[in-house]
C-alpha cells in the first residue's frame, strides 16, 4: 500500500489476469481467426472455437470472483448500516441496488447516514456520482 486509497486509484487491476492472461488468449483467438481465415479446414476452426473457449472460461472466472466479491460486499455495507444508521434509514436502505451499495462502502461512517439518504432521495445518476461526493475516502485494499 503506497498511497491512501481515494477515487482517482480505487480500481484494481491484477497483472495476471489483466495484463498476461487475457492479452495472451486474445491475440491467440485472433491469430487463429486469421489463420482459419487465410487457410480454412476444420482443424483450423476447431482451434478458433478453442481459443474462444478458453478466453471465455478465464473471463467467467474472472467475472464470478467478482460476483461473489459484490455479495460479500453487499452483506458486509447491509451489517454496517443496521450498525451505524437509524433503524428506520437502514430499513429504507434495504432497498438500494447493490451497485449503490458497492459504491457507499467507501463513504466513512461518519458521512454514511447523509449518502444513504441522499442516494435514497435519488440525487445520483450513478455510482460514480456516489463515489465523487464521498469526503473523508474510506479504502477497500482486499478487493479481488
Amino acid at each position: 500500500m503506497s498511497e491512501p486509497q481515494n477515487f482517482k486509484n480505487h480500481a484494481r487491476f491484477h497483472p495476471l489476469f489483466h495484463f498476461v492472461g487475457m492479452p495472451i488468449l486474445l491475440i491467440n483467438f485472433i491469430y487463429s481467426i486469421v489463420r482459419a481465415a487465410q487457410d480454412f479446414s476444420i482443424d483450423r476452426l476447431e482451434f478458433v472455437f478453442l481459443s474462444f473457449g478458453i478466453l471465455a472460461t478465464l473471463f467467467v472466472a474472472r467475472l464470478s470472483a467478482l460476483k461473489a466479491q459484490d455479495r460479500v460486499i453487499r452483506l458486509e455495507e447491509q451489517l454496517r448500516f443496521a450498525n451505524i444508521l437509524p433503524k428506520d434509514l437502514a430499513q429504507k436502505a434495504a432497498n438500494l441496488k447493490t451497485g449503490q451499495l458497492i459504491a457507499l462502502r467507501f463513504a466513512s461512517d461518519e458521512e454514511l447516514s447523509d449518502l444513504v439518504q441522499r442516494t435514497l432521495n435519488g440525487e445520483f445518476a450513478t455510482t460514480k456520482d456516489i463515489k465523487l461526493a464521498v469526503k473523508n475516502w474510506r479504502g477497500d485494499y482486499l478487493r479481488v
